[in-house]
Protein backbone atom coordinates (compact mmCIF):
# COMPACT_ATOMS: atom_id res chain seq x y z
CA UNK A 1 0.00 0.00 0.00
CA UNK A 2 0.94 3.51 -0.97
CA UNK A 3 2.30 5.44 2.25
CA UNK A 4 1.08 8.81 0.30
CA UNK A 5 -2.14 10.42 1.95
CA UNK A 6 -2.64 12.41 -1.29
CA UNK A 7 -1.14 11.94 -5.40
CA UNK A 8 -1.90 14.31 -7.73
CA UNK A 9 0.01 13.28 -11.02
CA UNK A 10 -0.31 15.81 -13.73
CA UNK A 11 -2.93 17.46 -13.25
CA UNK A 12 -4.06 20.76 -15.07
CA UNK A 13 -7.22 23.09 -14.43
CA UNK A 14 -8.57 26.01 -16.76
CA UNK A 15 -11.16 28.64 -16.41
CA UNK A 16 -12.73 30.56 -19.02
CA UNK A 17 -12.51 34.34 -18.34
CA UNK A 18 -14.96 36.38 -20.55
CA UNK A 19 -14.08 39.79 -22.09
CA UNK A 20 -17.85 40.66 -22.83
CA UNK A 21 -20.57 37.93 -21.81
CA UNK A 22 -23.28 38.13 -23.85
CA UNK A 23 -26.84 38.86 -21.45
CA UNK A 24 -29.45 37.47 -24.01
CA UNK A 25 -30.27 35.79 -26.87
CA UNK A 26 -30.07 39.09 -28.98
CA UNK A 27 -26.78 39.82 -27.84
CA UNK A 28 -25.66 36.64 -28.66
CA UNK A 29 -27.03 37.09 -32.61
CA UNK A 30 -26.15 40.75 -33.31
CA UNK A 31 -22.61 39.46 -32.20
CA UNK A 32 -22.56 36.50 -34.26
CA UNK A 33 -22.40 33.49 -31.67
CA UNK A 34 -21.09 32.92 -28.04
CA UNK A 35 -19.22 35.94 -26.37
CA UNK A 36 -15.55 36.14 -26.54
CA UNK A 37 -13.16 34.15 -23.99
CA UNK A 38 -9.67 33.16 -23.24
CA UNK A 39 -8.72 30.14 -21.46
CA UNK A 40 -7.16 30.76 -18.04
CA UNK A 41 -4.43 27.91 -16.89
CA UNK A 42 -4.91 27.63 -12.82
CA UNK A 43 -2.67 25.24 -12.56
CA UNK A 44 -0.66 23.32 -15.44
CA UNK A 45 0.66 19.88 -15.37
CA UNK A 46 0.88 19.87 -11.17
CA UNK A 47 2.07 17.04 -9.89
CA UNK A 48 2.93 16.27 -6.39
CA UNK A 49 2.93 13.43 -3.37
CA UNK A 50 1.43 14.42 0.71
CA UNK A 51 2.88 11.48 2.58
CA UNK A 52 0.98 10.05 5.16
CA UNK A 53 1.25 11.87 8.84
CA UNK A 54 2.50 14.87 7.61
CA UNK A 55 1.73 18.72 7.62
CA UNK A 56 1.99 19.89 3.80
CA UNK A 57 2.07 23.29 3.24
CA UNK A 58 0.82 25.33 -0.30
CA UNK A 59 2.37 28.89 -0.71
CA UNK A 60 2.24 31.04 -2.99
CA UNK A 61 1.00 34.81 -4.13
CA UNK A 62 -2.96 35.00 -4.80
CA UNK A 63 -4.19 33.56 -8.07
CA UNK A 64 -0.99 31.36 -7.69
CA UNK A 65 -3.72 28.24 -8.02
CA UNK A 66 -2.98 26.84 -4.13
CA UNK A 67 -6.82 27.18 -3.07
CA UNK A 68 -7.75 25.57 -6.77
CA UNK A 69 -5.45 22.73 -6.12
CA UNK A 70 -6.76 22.60 -2.52
CA UNK A 71 -10.47 22.42 -3.88
CA UNK A 72 -9.64 19.66 -6.55
CA UNK A 73 -8.21 17.32 -3.97
CA UNK A 74 -11.45 17.89 -1.41
CA UNK A 75 -13.48 17.02 -5.44
CA UNK A 76 -14.87 20.42 -4.91
CA UNK A 77 -13.52 21.18 -9.02
CA UNK A 78 -12.72 18.36 -11.35
CA UNK A 79 -9.17 18.97 -12.88
CA UNK A 80 -9.30 19.10 -17.17
CA UNK A 81 -6.72 17.17 -16.52
CA UNK A 82 -4.65 14.33 -14.65
CA UNK A 83 -5.38 12.58 -11.19
CA UNK A 84 -5.92 12.80 -8.01
CA UNK A 85 -5.78 10.18 -5.32
CA UNK A 86 -6.63 10.99 -1.89
CA UNK A 87 -6.46 7.92 1.19
CA UNK A 88 -8.13 8.53 4.28
CA UNK A 89 -11.68 10.03 5.77
CA UNK A 90 -11.32 13.60 4.49
CA UNK A 91 -12.22 16.67 6.28
CA UNK A 92 -12.52 20.29 4.57
CA UNK A 93 -12.53 24.05 5.89
CA UNK A 94 -12.06 25.40 2.46
CA UNK A 95 -13.93 28.79 3.21
CA UNK A 96 -15.77 30.64 6.07
CA UNK A 97 -19.22 28.83 7.51
CA UNK A 98 -18.80 26.37 4.12
CA UNK A 99 -21.83 24.51 4.34
CA UNK A 100 -23.95 26.27 6.96
CA UNK A 101 -27.52 27.25 6.28
CA UNK A 102 -27.65 31.07 7.57
CA UNK A 103 -31.41 30.87 8.72
CA UNK A 104 -30.45 27.46 11.18
CA UNK A 105 -29.51 27.87 14.36
CA UNK A 106 -25.85 27.11 15.24
CA UNK A 107 -27.14 23.60 17.64
CA UNK A 108 -29.15 22.78 13.81
CA UNK A 109 -26.09 23.72 11.87
CA UNK A 110 -23.79 21.48 13.32
CA UNK A 111 -26.13 18.32 12.58
CA UNK A 112 -26.18 19.52 8.98
CA UNK A 113 -22.04 20.78 8.61
CA UNK A 114 -21.82 16.65 10.19
CA UNK A 115 -24.00 15.03 8.04
CA UNK A 116 -22.54 16.62 5.02
CA UNK A 117 -18.67 15.95 6.67
CA UNK A 118 -20.34 11.69 6.55
CA UNK A 119 -21.31 12.13 10.69
CA UNK A 120 -24.31 10.29 11.53
CA UNK A 121 -26.55 12.02 14.16
CA UNK A 122 -25.50 9.66 16.96
CA UNK A 123 -21.97 10.47 16.97
CA UNK A 124 -23.00 13.91 16.63
CA UNK A 125 -25.04 13.82 19.27
CA UNK A 126 -22.09 12.31 21.46
CA UNK A 127 -19.70 14.91 20.43
CA UNK A 128 -22.13 17.85 20.72
CA UNK A 129 -20.70 19.40 23.80
CA UNK A 130 -17.28 19.03 22.53
CA UNK A 131 -17.95 20.80 19.96
CA UNK A 132 -20.19 23.58 21.50
CA UNK A 133 -16.68 24.22 23.81
CA UNK A 134 -14.32 23.49 21.06
CA UNK A 135 -16.09 27.08 19.19
CA UNK A 136 -16.64 29.08 22.08
CA UNK A 137 -19.82 29.66 21.06
CA UNK A 138 -22.09 28.94 24.14
CA UNK A 139 -24.11 32.14 24.71
CA UNK A 140 -25.36 32.05 21.06
CA UNK A 141 -25.41 28.03 19.81
CA UNK A 142 -29.32 28.49 19.39
CA UNK A 143 -29.21 31.69 17.44
CA UNK A 144 -29.26 32.48 13.67
CA UNK A 145 -25.89 31.44 12.83
CA UNK A 146 -26.48 34.46 10.02
CA UNK A 147 -25.76 36.65 13.03
CA UNK A 148 -22.66 34.98 13.76
CA UNK A 149 -19.25 37.51 13.50
CA UNK A 150 -17.02 35.71 10.67
CA UNK A 151 -15.03 34.41 13.92
CA UNK A 152 -17.75 32.73 15.21
CA UNK A 153 -17.94 31.29 12.07
CA UNK A 154 -15.06 30.02 10.97
CA UNK A 155 -14.54 28.74 15.02
CA UNK A 156 -17.99 26.61 14.65
CA UNK A 157 -16.90 25.26 11.46
CA UNK A 158 -13.35 24.42 12.01
CA UNK A 159 -14.81 22.54 15.08
CA UNK A 160 -17.15 20.34 13.26
CA UNK A 161 -14.85 19.83 11.04
CA UNK A 162 -12.18 18.84 13.89
CA UNK A 163 -14.84 17.03 15.51
CA UNK A 164 -14.79 14.57 12.27
CA UNK A 165 -12.22 12.86 13.76
CA UNK A 166 -10.30 13.05 9.91
CA UNK A 167 -7.66 11.37 8.27
CA UNK A 168 -6.86 14.08 5.68
CA UNK A 169 -7.57 17.76 6.97
CA UNK A 170 -7.36 20.62 4.57
CA UNK A 171 -7.33 23.75 5.68
CA UNK A 172 -7.48 27.03 3.43
CA UNK A 173 -5.90 30.11 5.10
CA UNK A 174 -10.16 30.34 7.34
CA UNK A 175 -7.54 30.45 10.58
CA UNK A 176 -6.53 33.68 9.95
CA UNK A 177 -10.18 34.80 10.94
CA UNK A 178 -9.82 33.84 14.25
CA UNK A 179 -8.56 35.29 16.87
CA UNK A 180 -5.12 34.16 18.98
CA UNK A 181 -6.64 32.13 21.48
CA UNK A 182 -8.33 30.20 18.99
CA UNK A 183 -5.40 30.02 16.03
CA UNK A 184 -3.31 28.58 19.41
CA UNK A 185 -6.07 26.22 20.32
CA UNK A 186 -6.49 25.12 16.34
CA UNK A 187 -2.38 24.60 16.03
CA UNK A 188 -2.93 22.55 19.24
CA UNK A 189 -5.33 20.32 17.58
CA UNK A 190 -2.98 19.89 14.81
CA UNK A 191 -0.42 18.93 16.95
CA UNK A 192 -2.92 16.37 17.96
CA UNK A 193 -3.99 15.39 14.95
CA UNK A 194 -0.35 14.56 13.64
CA UNK A 195 0.62 12.97 17.13
CA UNK A 196 -2.15 10.53 15.84
CA UNK A 197 -0.21 9.94 12.44
CA UNK A 198 -3.29 11.77 10.36
CA UNK A 199 -2.02 13.93 7.53
CA UNK A 200 -2.87 18.01 7.24
CA UNK A 201 -2.80 19.78 3.94
CA UNK A 202 -2.62 23.72 4.86
CA UNK A 203 -2.74 26.83 2.59
CA UNK A 204 -1.40 29.69 4.68
CA UNK A 205 0.40 33.46 3.43
CA UNK A 206 2.05 33.20 7.15
CA UNK A 207 5.83 32.66 6.74
CA UNK A 208 6.52 31.56 10.29
CA UNK A 209 3.18 29.05 10.33
CA UNK A 210 4.99 27.83 6.85
CA UNK A 211 8.17 27.25 8.35
CA UNK A 212 7.69 25.98 12.05
CA UNK A 213 4.35 24.18 11.34
CA UNK A 214 4.64 22.20 8.35
CA UNK A 215 6.80 19.26 7.08
CA UNK A 216 6.96 20.07 3.76
CA UNK A 217 5.72 22.54 1.26
CA UNK A 218 5.06 23.27 -1.69
CA UNK A 219 5.52 26.19 -3.79
CA UNK A 220 2.65 27.21 -6.88
CA UNK A 221 3.63 30.40 -9.02
CA UNK A 222 0.75 30.97 -12.09
CA UNK A 223 -0.33 27.52 -11.56
CA UNK A 224 3.05 25.76 -12.01
CA UNK A 225 4.77 24.19 -9.58
CA UNK A 226 8.02 25.80 -8.69
CA UNK A 227 9.77 23.40 -5.61
CA UNK A 228 9.00 20.98 -3.36
CA UNK A 229 10.55 19.33 -0.18
CA UNK A 230 11.47 20.58 3.48
CA UNK A 231 9.03 23.39 4.57
CA UNK A 232 11.72 25.33 5.78
CA UNK A 233 13.57 25.33 2.80
CA UNK A 234 11.00 26.21 0.26
CA UNK A 235 9.94 29.24 2.77
CA UNK A 236 13.50 30.00 2.32
CA UNK A 237 13.59 30.26 -1.49
CA UNK A 238 9.94 31.40 -1.58
CA UNK A 239 10.95 34.71 0.41
CA UNK A 240 13.88 35.34 -1.58
CA UNK A 241 11.56 36.34 -4.67
CA UNK A 242 12.93 33.11 -6.89
CA UNK A 243 16.40 33.79 -5.81
CA UNK A 244 17.96 30.78 -4.34
CA UNK A 245 19.53 30.39 -0.91
CA UNK A 246 23.37 29.18 -1.57
CA UNK A 247 24.96 26.61 0.51
CA UNK A 248 28.06 27.76 2.16
CA UNK A 249 28.74 24.49 3.97
CA UNK A 250 28.19 23.15 7.81
CA UNK A 251 24.64 24.01 7.19
CA UNK A 252 25.34 27.77 6.36
CA UNK A 253 23.04 29.47 4.05
CA UNK A 254 22.62 32.74 2.11
CA UNK A 255 21.13 35.05 -0.39
CA UNK A 256 20.49 38.52 -1.10
CA UNK A 257 21.42 40.64 -3.96
CA UNK A 258 24.81 40.97 -2.62
CA UNK A 259 25.32 45.31 -2.77
CA UNK A 260 26.24 44.49 1.40
CA UNK A 261 27.42 40.81 2.97
CA UNK A 262 27.64 39.66 6.32
CA UNK A 263 31.98 38.87 6.97
CA UNK A 264 31.25 37.58 10.50
CA UNK A 265 28.78 36.79 13.25
CA UNK A 266 29.68 36.84 16.77
CA UNK A 267 27.94 36.59 20.45
CA UNK A 268 30.05 38.61 22.89
CA UNK A 269 30.15 38.56 26.47
CA UNK A 270 30.45 41.73 28.78
CA UNK A 271 34.09 41.69 28.73
CA UNK A 272 33.80 41.78 24.93
CA UNK A 273 35.19 37.96 24.59
CA UNK A 274 33.33 35.60 22.29
CA UNK A 275 31.06 33.17 23.42
CA UNK A 276 29.49 29.65 22.35
CA UNK A 277 27.66 29.65 25.91
CA UNK A 278 25.70 31.97 27.14
CA UNK A 279 24.24 32.47 30.82
CA UNK A 280 20.14 33.49 30.32
CA UNK A 281 20.79 35.82 33.03
CA UNK A 282 23.57 37.72 31.55
CA UNK A 283 23.99 40.66 28.66
CA UNK A 284 25.53 39.69 25.38
CA UNK A 285 25.84 41.37 22.15
CA UNK A 286 25.79 40.38 18.78
CA UNK A 287 28.40 41.97 16.64
CA UNK A 288 27.55 41.63 12.62
CA UNK A 289 30.60 42.17 10.65
CA UNK A 290 30.25 43.25 7.12
CA UNK A 291 31.77 44.46 3.55
CA UNK A 292 29.44 46.96 1.62
CA UNK A 293 30.46 46.46 -1.89
CA UNK A 294 29.31 49.85 -2.13
CA UNK A 295 27.40 52.78 -0.72
CA UNK A 296 24.22 51.76 0.62
CA UNK A 297 21.62 54.47 1.85
CA UNK A 298 19.46 53.99 4.95
CA UNK A 299 20.24 50.12 6.06
CA UNK A 300 17.78 48.46 8.22
CA UNK A 301 19.93 45.58 10.06
CA UNK A 302 17.68 42.34 11.51
CA UNK A 303 18.59 39.23 13.79
CA UNK A 304 16.86 36.76 14.93
CA UNK A 305 17.46 33.69 17.16
CA UNK A 306 15.58 30.43 16.54
CA UNK A 307 15.74 27.35 18.38
CA UNK A 308 16.57 23.49 17.07
CA UNK A 309 12.85 23.72 16.05
CA UNK A 310 13.49 26.89 13.47
CA UNK A 311 11.10 28.54 16.11
CA UNK A 312 12.20 32.47 16.57
CA UNK A 313 12.20 33.30 19.97
CA UNK A 314 13.81 36.73 19.56
CA UNK A 315 13.15 38.96 16.70
CA UNK A 316 14.89 42.67 16.31
CA UNK A 317 15.32 45.17 13.10
CA UNK A 318 17.20 48.52 13.03
CA UNK A 319 13.62 49.94 12.19
CA UNK A 320 12.01 48.26 15.42
CA UNK A 321 14.57 50.75 17.32
CA UNK A 322 14.31 53.52 15.15
CA UNK A 323 17.98 53.28 14.07
CA UNK A 324 18.76 53.34 10.89
CA UNK A 325 22.17 54.87 9.73
CA UNK A 326 21.66 57.36 6.63
CA UNK A 327 24.53 55.92 4.71
CA UNK A 328 27.23 53.24 5.24
CA UNK A 329 30.46 54.05 2.91
CA UNK A 330 32.12 51.32 0.87
CA UNK A 331 34.18 48.76 2.86
CA UNK A 332 34.42 46.95 5.99
CA UNK A 333 31.96 47.81 9.08
CA UNK A 334 30.39 46.53 11.91
CA UNK A 335 26.64 46.72 14.00
CA UNK A 336 26.45 45.26 17.82
CA UNK A 337 23.26 44.64 18.82
CA UNK A 338 23.09 45.01 22.63
CA UNK A 339 20.44 41.94 24.66
CA UNK A 340 20.27 42.74 28.33
CA UNK A 341 19.65 38.71 28.97
CA UNK A 342 18.28 35.80 26.87
CA UNK A 343 15.47 34.46 29.54
CA UNK A 344 15.12 30.98 27.01
CA UNK A 345 15.21 27.79 27.96
CA UNK A 346 19.16 25.38 27.89
CA UNK A 347 19.52 24.42 24.68
CA UNK A 348 21.09 25.19 20.63
CA UNK A 349 20.31 28.34 19.31
CA UNK A 350 20.98 29.65 15.79
CA UNK A 351 20.99 33.16 14.28
CA UNK A 352 19.70 34.50 11.35
CA UNK A 353 21.08 37.99 9.68
CA UNK A 354 19.52 40.33 7.99
CA UNK A 355 20.34 43.80 6.36
CA UNK A 356 18.47 45.07 3.25
CA UNK A 357 17.96 48.79 2.36
CA UNK A 358 14.83 50.66 4.20
CA UNK A 359 11.34 49.02 2.70
CA UNK A 360 13.01 46.71 0.39
CA UNK A 361 11.04 43.44 0.39
CA UNK A 362 14.53 41.42 -0.86
CA UNK A 363 17.19 41.64 1.43
CA UNK A 364 21.09 42.97 0.10
CA UNK A 365 22.13 39.37 2.22
CA UNK A 366 20.56 37.10 4.56
CA UNK A 367 22.19 34.31 6.44
CA UNK A 368 21.25 31.05 8.14
CA UNK A 369 23.44 29.17 11.00
CA UNK A 370 26.53 30.73 10.86
CA UNK A 371 26.92 31.20 14.54
CA UNK A 372 25.26 28.89 16.69
CA UNK A 373 25.37 29.09 20.51
CA UNK A 374 24.55 27.11 23.41
CA UNK A 375 21.82 28.44 26.34
CA UNK A 376 22.89 27.04 29.82
CA UNK A 377 21.26 27.05 32.79
CA UNK A 378 23.45 25.96 35.33
CA UNK A 379 21.45 25.01 38.57
CA UNK A 380 18.96 26.70 37.32
CA UNK A 381 17.03 24.28 35.22
CA UNK A 382 13.26 23.40 34.00
CA UNK A 383 11.21 21.20 33.25
CA UNK A 384 9.95 22.45 29.95
CA UNK A 385 8.30 25.88 28.10
CA UNK A 386 10.44 28.16 25.82
CA UNK A 387 11.16 30.84 28.99
CA UNK A 388 13.45 30.71 31.70
CA UNK A 389 12.48 32.81 34.16
CA UNK A 390 14.59 33.00 37.35
CA UNK A 391 12.26 32.08 40.38
CA UNK A 392 11.80 29.30 43.35
CA UNK A 393 9.26 27.53 45.54
CA UNK A 394 9.36 29.62 49.13
CA UNK A 395 8.81 26.92 51.52
CA UNK A 396 5.88 24.87 52.99
CA UNK A 397 3.29 26.37 55.71
CA UNK A 398 0.95 24.41 57.30
CA UNK A 399 -2.08 26.20 59.08
CA UNK A 400 -1.21 29.56 58.20
CA UNK A 401 -4.43 31.27 57.98
CA UNK A 402 -3.03 33.26 55.05
CA UNK A 403 -3.59 30.25 52.87
CA UNK A 404 -7.61 29.74 53.80
CA UNK A 405 -8.14 31.72 50.51
CA UNK A 406 -7.81 28.62 48.70
CA UNK A 407 -10.68 27.26 50.13
CA UNK A 408 -12.23 28.72 46.59
CA UNK A 409 -10.61 26.10 44.78
CA UNK A 410 -11.81 23.41 46.80
CA UNK A 411 -14.74 20.77 45.64
CA UNK A 412 -18.03 21.90 47.97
Amino acid sequence: MSGNAVEVRNVSKTFRVYHDRNQSIKATVLKGGRAKYEEFWALRDVSLDVPQGETFGLLGLNGSGKSTLLKCIAGILQPNAGTIVSRGRMAAMLEVGSGFHPELTGRENIYLNGAILGMSDREVDRKLESIIDFAGVERFIDHPVKNYSSGMYVRLGFSVAIHTEPELMLVDEVLSVGDKDFQAKCLQKFDDLKADGKTVVVVSHSMGTMRTFCDRAAWLEHGELQAIGRASEIVDRYTGKGGEAVELGDGIKRFGTGEIQFTDIEVLGEDGAPLDSVDPTQPVTIRLSFLAHEPIERPDFAISIRDAQQTAVFNITGHDREWLPERIPAGHGSVDIRIASLPVRAGGYHIVADVRAEGAETPADKVWGAKRFDVRHGDHRTSGGTLYLPSGFDGLRSGDATASGTLRLMPR
